[in-house]
Formats: structure tokens, C-alpha cells, sequence
């Protein structure tokens, strides 16, 4: 998976007025959970664009300067309401040997035969929730729909990997080949043409 980089420095003092101060002055109160104890830090709003505004998920390596660096996954976020912009973010860390729990994009690929007959694609499930050790977890889920007729489903026991486990049930569907009203009129119309008698047939 990729990763994207956070410069920042630990916060001393974590009370209101301080986290005020931070915001006010263009920065984000964050904090690093799952070491022995946890980290408080803040970063320049910005450098959490290429994070926050994305559709791709992404592992974080947070330097704090001084030598301190944490690999980590965004955890939580709050947002203002009104204005959007970013009140404070959690992380939690990463450890090579623990496995980690995130969700991550899905990725069509391939032709399915029904959708070239004029069928509709519907995606049901955008993201879907992995485990996975930090080296395995990937940067999104293939699915392929190349063999999906129309009025098919893909469920998601079609997208295991030896690599990372998929934590949804069984019967959950990550997209589907839907009938289009194009195709269901051509369908009845044809229906129609072949129950009816040919013109100048004798009886």
C-alpha cells in the first residue's frame, strides 16, 4: 500500500486552549494510539489534503522530528459541520508483525458480457474492510467482472486472497449486472415478435 508522509511536532500541552490555539493558527491536533502510550501531536492542515481528500487509502510514516518516526493508518476524523475543515484526526500504529483492520477501495476490472448486451453496472460496495499484516495490506480490491451475465452478481467470496481477509458476510454483494429498461423493452418486444404468426403464413 502507499504510503504518505506527515511532518509534525509533539504537543506539550493538550487542553482546550492550546487545541484552540493550534486550529487557529492553520494546525491539526492528532493523536497516535496503539504504541505503549499514546502520541500528541499536530501537523500543518495541509499536509493532510493528499490523505484526507481521496478516495485511495493510504498508510501514514509520521516524523516528529528529533529521529521519531511512526508508521500509522488513520483511525478517526471529526470535522467541522459547517466550514469542513479538519478539528482532529487519530491514528493508530502500525507494527510489522500485528495485523491491522482497514478498508479500502474496490477496483473493477475486466468486460462484463453484460453490460456489451446493454445491461447497467451497479457498485454496491464501494470500500470493503481488510486484515491484514502492513505488508499486505493492498492499495485497493480487484473485481473482476468478466464474467458477469446480465442480472449476475459478484459476491465478495469471489475476491478472497491468500493475502489479507475480507470482513464482510458471505452473501455480501459487490456489484451487479442490472437489466436496463432498454434492454428489458428489447427483450419483450422480441418475445412478443416470436409469439406472433408470420405475415402471409397459410393456415
Amino acid at each position: 500500500m502507499k504510503s504518505i508522509t506527515i511532518k509534525g511536532s509533539e504537543r506539550e500541552s493538550v487542553g482546550k486552549v492550546a487545541t484552540k490555539a493550534l486550529r487557529n493558527a492553520g494546525a491539526v491536533p492528532c493523536v497516535l494510539y496503539g504504541g505503549n502510550q499514546p502520541v500528541h501531536f499536530s501537523a500543518d492542515e495541509r499536509a493532510f489534503k493528499t490523505l484526507v481528500y481521496t478516495p485511495n487509502a493510504h498508510t501514514v510514516v509520521i516524523e516528529l522530528g528529533e529521529g521519531k518516526s511512526f508508521n500509522a493508518v488513520l483511525q478517526d476524523i471529526q470535522v467541522h459541520p459547517v466550514s469542513d475543515k479538519i478539528l482532529h484526526i487519530d491514528f493508530f500504529q502500525l507494527f510489522d508483525d500485528k495485523e491491522i483492520t482497514m478498508e479500502v477501495p474496490v477496483k473493477i476490472t475486466g468486460v462484463s458480457p453484460g453490460v456489451l448486451l446493454g445491461g447497467d453496472l451497479r457498485l454496491n460496495t464501494r470500500r470493503l474492510k481488510v486484515k491484514a499484516l502492513p505488508k499486505n495490506l493492498p492499495d485497493n480490491v480487484e473485481a473482476n467482472i468478466s464474467e458477469l451475465q446480465m442480472g449476475n452478481k459478484l459476491y465478495v467470496t469471489k475476491l478472497v486472497s491468500d493475502k489479507y481477509k475480507l470482513l464482510h458476510p458471505d452473501n455480501t454483494v459487490v456489484c451487479q449486472v442490472r437489466i436496463s429498461r432498454a434492454a428489458m423493452k428489447a427483450a419483450q418486444e422480441a418475445a412478443k415478435a416470436a409469439k406472433a404468426p408470420a405475415k402471409g403464413k397459410k393456415k
